[in-house]
């Protein structure tokens, strides 16, 4: 355990050190400043006004930056140690695999998570001292649906960054990873179901097991409940599950997905050559 919390903290520090950290954390805490510099919290539409409203937007575009900040920051966590032989140097202390590998998950963890919540209790804070009314219900749900799609797409990044050796072909792989999940999936299912007259109940399916989708919908939810923007989709998902438990399955489903990829990119690393 001393080995990785050591590791943890390496990375933890190389992380902050590293640019990348510095617009990531910019790039949260300024759509934040953003939003309260353009009187987001003093507005209302369609129902939605105060910290709610703000937390909306916020979430909403979280789900299109927050993916792809952690693929192309993570993707090269283990294959950018192979390309400039720190790994080689690491693994000649008494460390072993289990440790560096799981250390880093944990250090690199904290590095993407802590900034995207950070923020949050940025605006929850200010709007406080405003007197303005805090959702805390939903400040507590959207940190839970945070965590779980932080925990599935570093999964996928360090399952990338396992078997590839090359940091150029991990961006590439990252990034086509990011464009399928997030606009091509539902391309392709609408096409399917347009012209193979598939079933509608499996197309939605098979979209709501996107890590993305559900965290799209899960969000949504917590403030339209009827989920009467999505149309005729919206019977489908209520008919079938109740609002609790679609919520509590979009943060459970993302967090066993990323530790399931986590856990293959953790065998893959175990059995393939190191250098």
């Amino acid at each position: 355990m001393k080995n990785l919390r050591l590791i943890a903290f390496l990375d933890l520090k190389e992380s902050i050190r590293a640019k990348w950290f510095l617009v990531y954390s910019l790039v949260f805490g300024g759509l934040i400043a953003l939003f309260f510099i353009a009187g987001v919290t003093e507005s209302q539409v369609m129902g939605f006004s105060g910290l709610s409203r703000l937390l909306l937007m916020y979430i909403q575009i979280t789900i299109i930056i927050l993916p792809i900040f952690i693929l192309i920051t993570t993707v090269r966590s283990i294959s950018g140690d192979r390309d400039n032989h720190i790994l080689e140097y690491m693994l000649s202390f008494p460390i072993s695999l289990k440790e560096y590998y799981w250390g880093k998950v944990i250090g690199r963890f904290i590095t993407v998570y802590l900034p995207v919540v950070f923020a949050m209790i940025i605006a929850i804070i200010y709007g406080a001292f405003k007197g303005a009314e805090i959702p805390w219900a939903i400040f507590f749900l959207y940190t839970g649906l945070l965590f779980a799609l932080s925990s599935a797409f570093l999964g996928i990044a360090f399952f990338i960054s396992s078997f590839v050796k090359s940091s150029e072909v991990a961006l590439g792989i990252a990034f086509f990873i990011w464009i399928f999940l997030l606009a091509f999936i539902d391309i392709a299912l609408i096409a399917l179901m347009m012209q193979q007259r598939f079933n509608e109940e499996l197309i939605i399916t098979i979209a709501l097991l996107n890590p993305m989708e559900i965290f799209r919908v899960a969000a949504i939810s917590l403030f339209d409940p009827e989920l009467t923007v999505m149309g005729p989709v919206a019977f489908y998902i209520l008919d079938t599950i109740s609002q609790t438990l679609f919520v509590l399955l979009s943060i459970v489903y993302p967090i066993v997905v990323g530790l399931m990829f986590a856990f293959l990119g953790f065998k893959i690393f175990t059995k393939k050559d190191l250098v």
